[in-house]
């Protein structure tokens, strides 16, 4: 029995991230929440160095800690198609 294979994937070019932005980093990139879209395959670091290309966003660290649906991730981590990607800026605690 033959099996059949479905044409119903689509390859993916591209993923759309919601990109959040907390205290701080809401000043220096002047908005809570930014959509941007990536190539397929795309990492956290490429997505950060696209937020720090954005007039004035260009103060945020090369490498700031980022969760990626809740969950903090490396920068290699690569950006899936509707994850929510969370910028948070360093506490001082007293």
């Amino acid at each position: 029995m033959q099996q059949q294979q479905s044409h119903d994937a689509t390859p993916v070019t591209a993923v759309r991230v919601r990109s959040l932005f907390f205290a701080s980093y809401r000043d220096l990139v002047g908005a809570e929440e930014i959509e941007i879209e990536l190539p397929a395959g795309s990492t956290v670091a490429e997505l950060v160095a696209i937020v720090r290309a954005r007039p004035g966003a260009d103060a945020l660290p090369d490498a700031p800690v980022v969760a990626v649906n809740h969950e903090y991730v490396p920068a290699e981590t690569v950006l899936r198609d509707g994850d929510e990607v969370a910028f948070i800026p360093p506490v001082a605690g007293g």
